[in-house]
């Protein structure tokens, strides 16, 4: 029986989904944050490349719905809804939200790798899905893979991986 995972690629500002013995991987959060919305019993899941936290920030309405925290995770559980998943059976992972210039002075408050962390944080509580694991902050980059067989989330950085 061959059990090949296919791997879905996520790029910044995208949204993407997989079934079962399909893989999300993005690549270089630094200050993006990576959340993963999935339900462990149907082995379904979905990933956005977060790279800022409001859409208020936008120049324009033209943005791609996953840019966003407070676009991405309703557009999420969109996907979800149209599958026939309601937002109470799913949970949430998620990486990034570094402040990647360490040392750095600030001068209006917190850098954006927080904000985005705070507000992937308030998008997941609004709509009633708890966050499981997180693995944010820090001064490093990250590259995220989540497996939807085992929910369990790859986490590579300079400093090696771990599993989530």
């Amino acid at each position: 029986m061959n059990r090949t995972i296919e791997m879905v690629r996520v790029g910044l500002s995208e949204i993407g989904m997989a079934s079962s013995r399909q893989s999300l991987k993005t690549f270089g959060l630094g200050s993006c944050v990576g959340v993963i919305l999935y339900h462990s019993g149907l082995k379904k899941a979905g990933m956005a490349h977060i790279m800022l936290p409001e859409a208020a920030m936008a120049k324009n309405n033209a943005f791609p719905s996953g840019k966003f925290a407070d676009t991405a995770v309703p557009e999420l559980l969109l996907q979800f809804s149209q599958c026939g998943v309601d937002k109470s059976e799913l949970k949430a992972k998620m990486a990034g939200g570094a402040e990647m210039f360490k040392g750095k002075v600030r001068t209006a408050g917190a850098g954006i790798g927080p904000r985005n962390v705070k507000a992937v944080k308030k998008a997941l509580e609004c709509h009633g899905v708890p966050l499981i694991s997180e693995e944010t902050g820090g001064h490093h980059g990250r590259t995220i893979e989540f497996f939807t067989e085992s929910s369990s989330l790859l986490i590579r950085t300079i400093k090696g991986e771990k599993m989530i």
